[in-house]
């Protein structure tokens, strides 16, 4: 096997990525390394300069430089006025792609019947279209004579209902501020929020608990805690919510509820491939919120 002179760590790069290359038939090994070195970004705490992608992947500084700059060109990473790199806007927009294609009713159900039958209540499973909620699925739990008359397909306002609240609250702030701009406040019951201030203080709660509330906002008599599924960059991808009347999700029984429920988004985030950073520093959104 002929192997060209270089560096030191050139040739002994070379020489693993032709071994794995005999192994795996199927290896590209520009894609492969350029996947390894969007992995090292997404890990990283902060952008990366050339010498450090260089020494923790162990690359000639020429054959770093060309994944960086093929990595740039697409989008996939971005240069700071330091010449130094991080991951891009194009991944986030690949990445929401990518769960608009995911069949979610299909992923979260065995977890929304798991969640139902301990919480013994309605399960809602919701997602954020312009100022409104719209439900993609809802399992009711067996033992129960009275059901909630929510709908598939249906919708309601973001800022009177658990989920929304809950989508809302992890949203970039800038991107939560020009949805409540949008928002037309419509009375429904005589807790229903009916300014943004009063959405802005409600979601700094939600923040802080981690979970939201639907104290009786939409519909007399009935309380609906929602929370949301969150990505590994912490941004909502959809919402989950526990929905009953208020004689049997009471204000004593709600914190119990939501642990049982954070719990269910917190396995359905990792079946759709959310994982722990290796060894961070601080910990991420994801885990701050699930924690």
């Amino acid at each position: 096997m002929m192997r060209r002179k270089t560096k030191t760590g050139e040739t002994q790069t070379s020489t693993r990525e032709e071994k794995t290359r005999a192994a795996d038939p199927y290896q590209l090994q520009s894609l492969d390394r350029a996947v390894a070195v969007l992995d090292l970004l997404g890990e990283s705490e902060g952008p990366l300069g050339l010498a450090d992608v260089c020494e923790r992947m162990a690359l000639h500084k020429s054959t770093a430089h060309r994944a960086l700059m093929v990595l740039e060109r697409c989008g996939l990473i971005e240069r700071t006025p330091e010449n130094r790199f991080h991951l891009g806007l194009k991944l986030y927009d690949l990445g929401s792609r990518a769960v608009e294609q995911i069949d979610l009713r299909a992923r979260v159900h065995p977890w929304f019947r798991r969640l139902s039958a301990q919480v013994g209540e309605t399960i809602h499973l919701g997602v954020l279209q312009k100022t409104s909620v719209v439900y993609l699925d809802k399992v009711e739990p067996n033992n129960r004579r009275v059901w909630l008359a929510s709908r598939i397909g249906a919708s309601n306002p973001v800022y009177c209902t658990a989920m929304g609240k809950a989508m809302l609250a992890f949203l970039p702030a800038e991107e939560a501020a020009e949805i409540i701009g949008k928002i037309r406040f419509v009375r429904y019951t005589r807790r229903t929020l009916m300014t943004p201030e009063a959405l802005m203080r409600s979601l700094d709660r939600v923040r802080r608990r981690g979970y939201a509330i639907d104290d009786e906002e939409v519909e007399d008599g009935v309380r609906c805690i929602g929370a949301p599924i969150l990505s590994e960059s912490g941004h909502p991808m959809a919402a989950v919510s526990v929905s009953g009347p208020t004689s049997r999700i009471t204000q004593q029984s709600v914190p119990g509820i939501a642990e049982h429920l954070l719990r269910c988004c917190r396995e359905i985030s990792a079946s759709l491939g959310v994982r722990e950073r290796k060894k961070p520093q601080t910990a991420s959104p994801f885990l701050q919120h699930y924690a």
